[in-house]
Protein backbone atom coordinates (compact mmCIF):
# COMPACT_ATOMS: atom_id res chain seq x y z
CA UNK A 1 0.00 0.00 0.00
CA UNK A 2 1.38 3.67 -0.95
CA UNK A 3 -0.04 5.37 2.35
CA UNK A 4 0.56 4.87 5.68
CA UNK A 5 -2.50 3.94 7.63
CA UNK A 6 -3.20 5.56 11.31
CA UNK A 7 -5.33 3.70 13.62
CA UNK A 8 -6.43 6.92 15.93
CA UNK A 9 -8.01 7.51 18.91
CA UNK A 10 -9.13 10.57 20.37
CA UNK A 11 -4.97 11.22 21.19
CA UNK A 12 -4.57 12.12 17.84
CA UNK A 13 -7.95 13.80 16.79
CA UNK A 14 -5.63 16.83 17.18
CA UNK A 15 -3.22 15.16 14.41
CA UNK A 16 -6.50 14.86 12.07
CA UNK A 17 -7.48 18.50 12.55
CA UNK A 18 -3.97 19.66 11.67
CA UNK A 19 -3.98 17.65 8.37
CA UNK A 20 -7.78 19.32 7.48
CA UNK A 21 -6.74 22.74 7.95
CA UNK A 22 -3.89 22.17 5.42
CA UNK A 23 -4.27 22.40 1.76
CA UNK A 24 -7.20 21.56 0.73
CA UNK A 25 -9.39 22.96 3.65
CA UNK A 26 -12.32 25.99 2.79
CA UNK A 27 -11.60 28.94 4.20
CA UNK A 28 -8.51 29.35 5.53
CA UNK A 29 -7.50 32.92 5.42
CA UNK A 30 -5.27 34.77 8.16
CA UNK A 31 -7.05 36.06 11.01
CA UNK A 32 -6.55 39.46 12.72
CA UNK A 33 -6.07 40.23 16.29
CA UNK A 34 -9.33 41.08 16.83
CA UNK A 35 -10.85 37.79 15.37
CA UNK A 36 -8.15 36.04 17.99
CA UNK A 37 -9.37 38.00 20.98
CA UNK A 38 -12.83 37.18 19.97
CA UNK A 39 -12.06 33.10 19.48
CA UNK A 40 -10.39 33.07 22.84
CA UNK A 41 -14.11 34.98 24.01
CA UNK A 42 -15.74 31.85 23.14
CA UNK A 43 -13.64 29.59 24.71
CA UNK A 44 -13.95 31.75 28.38
CA UNK A 45 -18.04 31.21 27.56
CA UNK A 46 -17.80 27.98 27.20
CA UNK A 47 -15.37 26.91 29.79
CA UNK A 48 -18.16 28.66 31.68
CA UNK A 49 -20.80 26.93 30.37
CA UNK A 50 -19.17 23.10 30.84
CA UNK A 51 -18.51 24.32 34.19
CA UNK A 52 -21.77 25.31 35.66
CA UNK A 53 -23.88 22.70 33.55
CA UNK A 54 -21.66 20.00 32.65
CA UNK A 55 -23.28 16.65 34.51
CA UNK A 56 -20.44 15.58 36.15
CA UNK A 57 -19.42 18.15 38.39
CA UNK A 58 -16.03 16.40 38.18
CA UNK A 59 -15.66 16.57 34.71
CA UNK A 60 -14.29 13.15 34.56
CA UNK A 61 -11.01 13.85 36.15
CA UNK A 62 -10.12 16.51 33.69
CA UNK A 63 -8.48 19.87 35.38
CA UNK A 64 -11.07 22.29 33.75
CA UNK A 65 -8.66 25.12 34.36
CA UNK A 66 -5.36 23.48 33.03
CA UNK A 67 -7.09 22.40 29.92
CA UNK A 68 -9.05 25.59 29.06
CA UNK A 69 -5.84 27.70 29.83
CA UNK A 70 -3.63 25.27 27.46
CA UNK A 71 -6.37 25.71 24.33
CA UNK A 72 -5.96 29.24 24.88
CA UNK A 73 -2.34 29.31 24.68
CA UNK A 74 -2.93 27.44 21.76
CA UNK A 75 -5.28 30.31 20.01
CA UNK A 76 -2.06 32.80 20.42
CA UNK A 77 -0.26 30.67 18.64
CA UNK A 78 -2.51 29.79 15.54
CA UNK A 79 -3.20 31.46 12.46
CA UNK A 80 -6.43 30.76 10.52
CA UNK A 81 -10.00 30.71 11.88
CA UNK A 82 -10.32 27.24 11.23
CA UNK A 83 -7.09 26.30 13.25
CA UNK A 84 -8.60 28.17 15.71
CA UNK A 85 -12.49 26.28 15.57
CA UNK A 86 -10.66 23.20 15.57
CA UNK A 87 -8.37 24.04 18.93
CA UNK A 88 -11.79 25.23 20.43
CA UNK A 89 -13.47 21.79 19.01
CA UNK A 90 -10.85 19.57 20.53
CA UNK A 91 -11.01 21.11 24.22
CA UNK A 92 -14.59 19.31 24.40
CA UNK A 93 -13.79 15.92 22.56
CA UNK A 94 -11.17 15.68 24.47
CA UNK A 95 -14.19 14.34 27.70
CA UNK A 96 -14.78 11.76 25.15
CA UNK A 97 -18.84 12.13 25.61
CA UNK A 98 -21.00 11.69 22.84
CA UNK A 99 -23.15 14.60 23.59
CA UNK A 100 -20.77 17.51 24.29
CA UNK A 101 -18.96 19.31 21.46
CA UNK A 102 -18.72 22.59 20.11
CA UNK A 103 -20.93 24.10 17.12
CA UNK A 104 -18.55 26.69 15.77
CA UNK A 105 -19.56 30.18 13.79
CA UNK A 106 -21.72 29.55 10.63
CA UNK A 107 -20.26 30.48 7.33
CA UNK A 108 -21.38 31.09 3.96
CA UNK A 109 -19.57 28.45 2.47
CA UNK A 110 -21.45 24.85 2.06
CA UNK A 111 -19.54 21.91 1.01
CA UNK A 112 -21.07 18.67 -0.15
CA UNK A 113 -18.36 15.60 -0.61
CA UNK A 114 -20.99 13.30 -2.82
CA UNK A 115 -20.90 10.10 -0.68
CA UNK A 116 -21.43 8.68 2.63
CA UNK A 117 -20.32 5.77 4.81
CA UNK A 118 -21.35 3.87 7.73
CA UNK A 119 -19.96 1.42 9.82
CA UNK A 120 -20.59 -2.07 9.35
CA UNK A 121 -18.84 -4.29 12.41
CA UNK A 122 -15.63 -3.21 12.16
CA UNK A 123 -15.58 -1.77 8.71
CA UNK A 124 -16.84 1.31 7.14
CA UNK A 125 -18.43 1.03 3.52
CA UNK A 126 -19.58 3.94 0.86
CA UNK A 127 -23.91 3.33 1.26
CA UNK A 128 -24.60 5.97 -1.17
CA UNK A 129 -23.05 7.53 -4.49
CA UNK A 130 -24.16 10.94 -5.66
CA UNK A 131 -24.43 10.91 -9.71
CA UNK A 132 -22.96 13.09 -11.67
CA UNK A 133 -20.40 13.70 -8.63
CA UNK A 134 -16.91 13.95 -8.91
CA UNK A 135 -16.89 10.92 -6.71
CA UNK A 136 -18.84 8.97 -9.20
CA UNK A 137 -16.66 10.36 -12.04
CA UNK A 138 -13.62 8.90 -10.04
CA UNK A 139 -14.95 5.29 -9.49
CA UNK A 140 -15.56 5.60 -5.87
CA UNK A 141 -18.71 2.93 -6.30
CA UNK A 142 -21.55 2.09 -3.71
CA UNK A 143 -19.92 -0.94 -1.06
CA UNK A 144 -16.80 -0.27 -1.61
CA UNK A 145 -14.60 0.12 2.29
CA UNK A 146 -13.43 2.70 2.83
CA UNK A 147 -9.65 1.97 4.03
CA UNK A 148 -8.69 5.77 5.22
CA UNK A 149 -9.55 8.91 4.66
CA UNK A 150 -6.53 11.47 4.46
CA UNK A 151 -4.30 8.63 6.42
CA UNK A 152 -6.90 8.00 8.64
CA UNK A 153 -8.57 4.69 9.37
CA UNK A 154 -12.37 4.99 10.39
CA UNK A 155 -13.32 3.54 13.55
CA UNK A 156 -16.67 2.64 15.25
CA UNK A 157 -15.48 4.68 18.23
CA UNK A 158 -14.50 7.89 16.72
CA UNK A 159 -16.00 8.44 13.19
CA UNK A 160 -18.42 10.21 14.42
CA UNK A 161 -15.55 12.79 15.65
CA UNK A 162 -14.12 12.21 11.59
CA UNK A 163 -17.44 13.16 10.35
CA UNK A 164 -17.47 16.24 12.69
CA UNK A 165 -14.42 17.58 11.71
CA UNK A 166 -15.20 17.03 8.05
CA UNK A 167 -18.61 18.35 7.82
CA UNK A 168 -18.80 20.94 10.73
CA UNK A 169 -14.92 21.99 11.84
CA UNK A 170 -12.85 21.39 8.40
CA UNK A 171 -14.91 21.82 5.57
CA UNK A 172 -12.58 20.63 2.26
CA UNK A 173 -12.27 20.98 -1.24
CA UNK A 174 -11.01 17.97 -1.82
CA UNK A 175 -10.36 14.44 0.15
CA UNK A 176 -7.83 11.69 -0.39
CA UNK A 177 -9.33 7.89 0.23
CA UNK A 178 -7.86 4.68 0.05
CA UNK A 179 -10.48 2.30 -1.23
CA UNK A 180 -11.15 -1.21 -1.53
CA UNK A 181 -13.82 -2.73 -3.65
CA UNK A 182 -15.13 -6.11 -2.44
CA UNK A 183 -13.32 -9.15 -4.58
CA UNK A 184 -10.18 -6.79 -4.62
CA UNK A 185 -7.17 -7.52 -2.32
CA UNK A 186 -5.04 -4.11 -2.95
CA UNK A 187 -6.81 -0.61 -2.18
CA UNK A 188 -7.06 2.24 -4.50
CA UNK A 189 -6.13 5.73 -3.99
CA UNK A 190 -9.16 8.58 -4.63
CA UNK A 191 -8.87 12.72 -4.82
CA UNK A 192 -12.25 13.80 -4.91
CA UNK A 193 -13.18 16.77 -5.12
CA UNK A 194 -16.48 18.55 -3.45
CA UNK A 195 -18.82 20.62 -4.38
CA UNK A 196 -18.49 24.60 -3.05
CA UNK A 197 -22.09 26.27 -3.28
CA UNK A 198 -23.14 29.88 -1.25
CA UNK A 199 -25.38 29.81 1.34
CA UNK A 200 -27.23 32.52 2.89
CA UNK A 201 -25.51 34.64 5.91
CA UNK A 202 -27.01 33.06 9.01
CA UNK A 203 -27.94 36.23 11.39
CA UNK A 204 -30.48 34.37 13.89
CA UNK A 205 -30.35 31.90 16.41
CA UNK A 206 -33.28 30.06 14.67
CA UNK A 207 -31.00 29.93 11.52
CA UNK A 208 -28.14 28.82 13.29
CA UNK A 209 -29.72 25.97 14.82
CA UNK A 210 -30.95 25.17 11.53
CA UNK A 211 -28.28 25.09 10.00
CA UNK A 212 -26.69 21.87 12.10
CA UNK A 213 -29.77 20.50 12.49
CA UNK A 214 -31.19 20.82 9.50
CA UNK A 215 -35.36 19.59 9.61
CA UNK A 216 -37.33 18.11 6.65
CA UNK A 217 -39.71 20.22 5.77
CA UNK A 218 -42.61 16.87 5.43
CA UNK A 219 -44.94 16.45 8.08
CA UNK A 220 -43.46 13.89 10.43
CA UNK A 221 -45.74 11.12 9.52
CA UNK A 222 -45.12 11.64 5.84
CA UNK A 223 -41.00 11.45 6.76
CA UNK A 224 -42.02 7.64 8.34
CA UNK A 225 -42.12 4.99 5.72
CA UNK A 226 -44.50 2.30 5.85
CA UNK A 227 -43.94 -1.46 3.87
CA UNK A 228 -46.50 -4.31 4.57
CA UNK A 229 -45.33 -8.07 3.59
CA UNK A 230 -47.40 -10.48 4.63
CA UNK A 231 -48.81 -10.25 8.51
CA UNK A 232 -46.20 -7.92 9.06
CA UNK A 233 -45.53 -3.89 8.90
CA UNK A 234 -42.14 -2.53 8.63
CA UNK A 235 -42.19 1.05 10.02
CA UNK A 236 -38.69 2.45 9.24
CA UNK A 237 -38.31 5.70 11.71
CA UNK A 238 -35.72 8.16 10.90
CA UNK A 239 -35.97 10.14 14.01
CA UNK A 240 -37.50 10.79 17.24
CA UNK A 241 -37.31 14.39 16.76
CA UNK A 242 -41.12 14.87 16.07
CA UNK A 243 -44.31 15.43 18.02
CA UNK A 244 -45.25 12.87 20.15
CA UNK A 245 -48.71 13.71 19.02
CA UNK A 246 -47.58 12.26 15.86
CA UNK A 247 -47.09 8.26 16.52
CA UNK A 248 -50.75 8.51 17.69
CA UNK A 249 -51.26 8.91 14.28
CA UNK A 250 -48.49 6.72 13.12
CA UNK A 251 -49.59 3.82 15.26
CA UNK A 252 -52.82 3.80 12.96
CA UNK A 253 -50.78 2.88 10.51
CA UNK A 254 -49.57 -0.57 11.60
CA UNK A 255 -51.49 -3.77 10.10
CA UNK A 256 -50.97 -7.41 10.65
CA UNK A 257 -49.90 -9.29 13.17
CA UNK A 258 -46.08 -8.49 13.71
CA UNK A 259 -44.38 -5.43 13.00
CA UNK A 260 -40.02 -4.66 12.19
CA UNK A 261 -39.82 -1.18 14.10
CA UNK A 262 -36.74 -0.17 11.58
CA UNK A 263 -34.35 2.43 13.90
CA UNK A 264 -31.09 1.69 11.24
CA UNK A 265 -29.58 5.42 11.22
CA UNK A 266 -32.23 6.83 13.52
CA UNK A 267 -30.52 9.46 15.62
CA UNK A 268 -32.39 9.72 18.86
CA UNK A 269 -34.78 13.36 19.38
CA UNK A 270 -37.45 13.50 22.31
CA UNK A 271 -37.94 12.43 24.79
CA UNK A 272 -41.28 12.86 25.11
CA UNK A 273 -42.22 10.87 21.62
CA UNK A 274 -40.08 7.90 23.00
CA UNK A 275 -42.42 7.97 26.06
CA UNK A 276 -44.91 8.24 24.07
CA UNK A 277 -44.12 5.27 21.78
CA UNK A 278 -42.97 3.16 24.56
CA UNK A 279 -46.56 4.29 26.05
CA UNK A 280 -48.13 1.99 22.80
CA UNK A 281 -45.68 -0.39 22.40
CA UNK A 282 -46.06 -2.11 26.19
CA UNK A 283 -48.99 -3.20 28.40
CA UNK A 284 -47.67 -1.56 31.97
CA UNK A 285 -46.67 2.13 32.99
CA UNK A 286 -42.16 1.86 32.96
CA UNK A 287 -39.50 3.39 34.36
CA UNK A 288 -37.64 4.10 31.14
CA UNK A 289 -34.54 5.13 32.98
CA UNK A 290 -32.86 7.77 35.81
CA UNK A 291 -31.16 10.36 34.91
CA UNK A 292 -28.20 11.37 36.62
CA UNK A 293 -26.89 14.80 36.80
CA UNK A 294 -25.94 17.87 39.30
CA UNK A 295 -29.49 18.40 39.74
CA UNK A 296 -32.26 16.04 40.77
CA UNK A 297 -34.26 15.46 37.49
CA UNK A 298 -37.51 13.83 36.62
CA UNK A 299 -36.87 10.11 35.18
CA UNK A 300 -38.01 9.09 31.75
CA UNK A 301 -41.33 7.36 32.31
CA UNK A 302 -43.87 6.05 29.68
CA UNK A 303 -47.69 5.30 30.67
CA UNK A 304 -49.24 2.99 28.87
CA UNK A 305 -52.51 3.36 26.35
CA UNK A 306 -53.56 -0.24 27.76
CA UNK A 307 -56.13 -1.22 25.32
CA UNK A 308 -54.72 0.93 22.42
CA UNK A 309 -51.37 -0.30 22.95
CA UNK A 310 -49.68 -2.28 20.07
CA UNK A 311 -49.92 -6.45 21.03
CA UNK A 312 -48.47 -7.98 18.14
CA UNK A 313 -44.89 -9.18 17.74
CA UNK A 314 -42.53 -6.92 18.12
CA UNK A 315 -39.14 -7.03 16.45
CA UNK A 316 -36.72 -3.79 16.64
CA UNK A 317 -33.87 -2.94 14.08
CA UNK A 318 -30.52 -1.12 14.94
CA UNK A 319 -27.30 -0.47 13.49
CA UNK A 320 -24.01 1.47 14.60
CA UNK A 321 -26.32 4.79 13.21
CA UNK A 322 -29.08 4.03 15.60
CA UNK A 323 -27.93 6.39 18.92
CA UNK A 324 -29.29 8.32 21.75
CA UNK A 325 -33.82 7.65 22.14
CA UNK A 326 -33.29 5.02 19.61
CA UNK A 327 -31.00 2.87 21.45
CA UNK A 328 -32.87 3.59 24.77
CA UNK A 329 -35.93 1.88 23.07
CA UNK A 330 -34.59 -0.72 22.01
CA UNK A 331 -32.59 -1.73 25.26
CA UNK A 332 -36.24 -1.24 26.92
CA UNK A 333 -37.53 -3.79 24.60
CA UNK A 334 -34.86 -5.70 25.69
CA UNK A 335 -35.05 -5.41 29.15
CA UNK A 336 -39.00 -5.99 29.56
CA UNK A 337 -38.67 -8.97 27.40
CA UNK A 338 -40.56 -6.99 24.57
CA UNK A 339 -39.60 -8.59 21.97
CA UNK A 340 -36.06 -9.45 20.01
CA UNK A 341 -33.45 -6.49 18.50
CA UNK A 342 -31.86 -7.38 15.47
CA UNK A 343 -28.59 -6.20 13.59
CA UNK A 344 -25.46 -4.38 14.49
CA UNK A 345 -24.45 -3.05 18.05
CA UNK A 346 -25.70 0.84 18.27
CA UNK A 347 -23.40 3.64 18.64
CA UNK A 348 -23.98 3.86 22.19
CA UNK A 349 -24.53 7.50 22.06
CA UNK A 350 -26.81 8.21 25.21
CA UNK A 351 -26.73 11.14 27.02
CA UNK A 352 -28.52 13.96 27.62
CA UNK A 353 -27.68 17.54 26.73
CA UNK A 354 -28.46 21.11 26.51
CA UNK A 355 -28.41 23.49 23.48
CA UNK A 356 -25.87 26.74 24.40
CA UNK A 357 -25.90 29.38 21.78
CA UNK A 358 -24.50 32.74 21.88
CA UNK A 359 -23.23 35.56 20.42
CA UNK A 360 -19.86 37.68 20.35
CA UNK A 361 -18.30 40.49 18.40
CA UNK A 362 -19.35 44.26 18.56
CA UNK A 363 -22.83 44.20 18.01
CA UNK A 364 -23.25 40.26 18.56
CA UNK A 365 -22.94 39.33 14.67
CA UNK A 366 -21.35 36.38 15.67
CA UNK A 367 -22.88 32.98 16.59
CA UNK A 368 -21.62 30.01 18.05
CA UNK A 369 -22.39 27.45 20.90
CA UNK A 370 -22.13 23.76 22.25
CA UNK A 371 -24.12 21.08 23.23
CA UNK A 372 -23.94 20.66 27.21
CA UNK A 373 -23.86 17.11 28.58
CA UNK A 374 -26.29 17.48 31.55
CA UNK A 375 -27.32 13.70 32.57
CA UNK A 376 -26.08 10.63 31.84
CA UNK A 377 -28.93 8.13 30.91
CA UNK A 378 -29.29 4.59 33.41
CA UNK A 379 -31.40 2.15 32.63
CA UNK A 380 -33.31 -0.29 34.55
CA UNK A 381 -30.44 -2.65 35.14
CA UNK A 382 -28.39 -0.02 36.42
CA UNK A 383 -26.34 0.84 33.60
CA UNK A 384 -25.54 3.22 30.64
CA UNK A 385 -25.40 2.77 27.18
CA UNK A 386 -22.79 5.52 26.98
CA UNK A 387 -19.95 4.05 24.93
CA UNK A 388 -21.65 0.75 25.04
CA UNK A 389 -24.56 0.59 23.02
CA UNK A 390 -27.46 -2.02 22.36
CA UNK A 391 -26.00 -5.44 21.61
CA UNK A 392 -28.19 -7.38 19.27
CA UNK A 393 -30.15 -9.98 20.28
CA UNK A 394 -29.42 -11.50 16.54
CA UNK A 395 -26.07 -9.71 15.26
CA UNK A 396 -26.73 -9.24 11.36
CA UNK A 397 -24.07 -7.73 9.38
CA UNK A 398 -24.11 -6.59 6.10
CA UNK A 399 -20.47 -7.26 4.05
CA UNK A 400 -19.06 -4.89 1.64
CA UNK A 401 -20.77 -7.44 -1.71
CA UNK A 402 -24.40 -6.92 0.33
CA UNK A 403 -24.35 -3.37 0.30
CA UNK A 404 -22.67 -3.06 -3.34
CA UNK A 405 -25.80 -5.16 -4.36
CA UNK A 406 -27.87 -3.57 -2.09
CA UNK A 407 -28.96 -6.87 -0.17
CA UNK A 408 -30.91 -6.55 3.74
CA UNK A 409 -30.10 -9.51 5.46
CA UNK A 410 -30.75 -7.91 8.63
CA UNK A 411 -33.91 -6.49 7.58
CA UNK A 412 -34.67 -9.95 5.88
CA UNK A 413 -33.68 -11.88 9.23
CA UNK A 414 -35.70 -9.56 11.10
CA UNK A 415 -38.82 -10.34 9.03
CA UNK A 416 -38.05 -13.87 9.17
CA UNK A 417 -38.28 -13.86 13.20
CA UNK A 418 -41.58 -11.71 12.66
CA UNK A 419 -43.15 -14.18 10.79
CA UNK A 420 -42.62 -13.05 7.65
CA UNK A 421 -40.05 -15.03 4.77
CA UNK A 422 -38.41 -12.37 2.66
CA UNK A 423 -34.84 -13.00 0.74
CA UNK A 424 -32.24 -10.46 1.68
CA UNK A 425 -32.40 -9.54 -1.74
CA UNK A 426 -35.78 -8.48 -1.88
CA UNK A 427 -35.80 -7.03 1.88
CA UNK A 428 -33.10 -4.32 -0.32
CA UNK A 429 -35.49 -3.43 -2.10
CA UNK A 430 -37.76 -1.92 0.04
CA UNK A 431 -36.06 1.34 1.30
CA UNK A 432 -33.94 2.84 -0.73
CA UNK A 433 -32.03 6.00 -0.43
CA UNK A 434 -31.54 8.63 -3.17
CA UNK A 435 -30.33 12.27 -3.73
CA UNK A 436 -32.77 14.81 -4.25
CA UNK A 437 -33.47 18.84 -3.34
CA UNK A 438 -36.03 19.81 -0.84
CA UNK A 439 -38.15 22.98 -1.23
CA UNK A 440 -35.63 25.26 0.01
CA UNK A 441 -33.76 23.96 -3.13
CA UNK A 442 -30.94 22.43 -1.00
CA UNK A 443 -29.90 19.02 -1.35
CA UNK A 444 -30.88 15.86 0.80
CA UNK A 445 -30.80 12.58 1.45
CA UNK A 446 -34.44 10.71 1.21
CA UNK A 447 -35.64 6.94 1.44
CA UNK A 448 -37.91 5.52 -1.71
CA UNK A 449 -39.81 3.22 -0.82
CA UNK A 450 -40.72 0.61 -3.13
Amino acid sequence: MKNPIKDYSIKLLFLLFCLLFTLGRVEAQKMDGIERDRFKTMLSNIKKAVKDDYFDPNYKGINLDERFKKASDRLSEVNTAGEAMGVIAQVLLDFDDSHLFFYPPSTNVGVEYGWRMQMHGDKCFVTIVKPKSDAEAKGLKVGDQIVSIQGFRPTRKDLWKMNYYFNVVGKRSNMALSVLSPGETEPRQLQIDAKIKQKEKVITKEQFLYDYFKQDTRSAVEFNYFKYVGGTTVWKMPTFGIEPENIDTIMGKLKGTSLVLDLRGNGGGLVVTLERLAGYMFDKDLLIAELKGRKEMKPQKSKTKGSEAYAGKLVVLVDHESGSAAEIFARLVQLEKRGIVVGDVSAGAVMQSRGFVTATGASGEVLYGASITNADVIMSDGKSLEHVGVQPDYVVIPTGEDVAKQRDPALAKALELAGTNVSSDDAGKFFRYKWTENTKKEEIIEIEVK
